[in-house]
């Protein structure tokens, strides 16, 4: 059963939200749906896969309740669907208060050079298309009821040799993450906050998603974890941003400082922090979008 109980978070702290994630049949994606759950909202899981989809939602329900998670199939890159997950989302629990944009296809993740433009079509659909179409579905109701949270899983924004996210795949991210500050300007002062998400290495490096692998990547392990972070890590952290959305507001912050200010009980905080911080300073470009802005505030528990 899934349980961050350790992750000083409240049970029934989002009592009464309604959750909509894309890109949640897998990976972060399913951490976000978990957590959300785990913490007392409902959640409606969306992706392309039907099977997986399905189970995700069958597994929700078994650990929180029978309605806690319906699945909706969609391609978060048409607008039909979107309309449609617009549809079967207010079917199943009448409103949306959160929404949480993490769609992405792994696969199209290679050099600019190399690379068909038809990939960076598809990878801005599924990214920055998305986040538009998903907006219009959702955050004009948010804005009437004074109430609402947006959110995008970004990334870094050029391809590093050895790690996951390559050109193409990080050009889409950056146009949506683009995207996505702009809204938070747009909203402000509606009670409806907006801000994005880097996850960081989340999961496992998986071979069959990249057309190249190399032996860094296989070995690739974040500092102070003995492994990569855990998507019940991102999922907590995903919950606490929530909770705070206020002070969130118009920025983008890393999951390790995430953890950091949560008190989160992860190997070696301070370790995967001074990487994040090293490497914020020696490629500010890579992640001016996706890095905290303000910093967190002391009196923030």
């Amino acid at each position: 059963m899934f349980d961050i109980s350790n992750s000083g978070l409240k049970k029934g702290s989002l009592d009464g939200e309604v959750a909509v994630i894309t890109g949640s049949t897998s990976n972060v994606g399913k951490g976000f749906a978990q957590a959300i759950a785990w913490a007392g909202g409902k959640v409606v899981v969306v992706g392309r896969g039907k099977e997986r989809g399905m189970a995700v939602a069958e597994e929700i329900n078994a650990d929180f309740g029978e309605g806690t998670a319906v699945f909706v199939q969609a391609d978060v890159s048409s607008a039909e669907d979107v309309a449609r997950l617009k549809e079967e989302a207010y079917a199943a629990f009448g409103k949306v208060d959160i929404l949480i944009n993490n769609a992405m296809d792994m696969s199209l993740n290679y050099s600019i050079l190399e690379s068909p433009v038809e990939d960076l079509d598809r990878a801005y659909g599924i990214s920055a298309r998305a986040f538009m179409l998903t907006a219009h579905a959702f955050v004009p109701d948010m804005i009437k009821r004074g109430h609402g949270t947006v959110t995008f899983s970004t990334t870094q924004f050029h391809y590093i040799p050895g790690m996951l996210g390559g050109s193409v795949y990080t050009a889409a991210k950056a146009a949506a993450t683009s995207a996505c500050m702009s809204l938070s300007n747009e909203v402000l002062d509606t009670g409806v906050h907006v801000f994005c998400f880097q996850p960081a290495g989340v999961g496992p490096v998986r071979p069959n998603s990249v057309k190249v692998v190399t032996e860094e990547m296989k070995k690739m392990r974040m500092p102070g974890f003995n492994g990569m972070v855990t998507p019940e890590a991102s999922g907590a952290a995903m919950v606490w941003m929530i909770l705070h959305g206020k002070e969130m507001h118009g920025t983008g912050v890393m999951v390790s400082d995430v953890l950091k200010a949560m008190k989160y009980p992860f190997p070696c905080p301070e370790t995967l922090v001074e990487h994040h911080r090293k490497y914020t300073e020696e490629r500010p470009l890579t992640l001016m979008f996706g890095y905290m802005i303000h910093g967190f505030p002391e009196n923030m528990e």
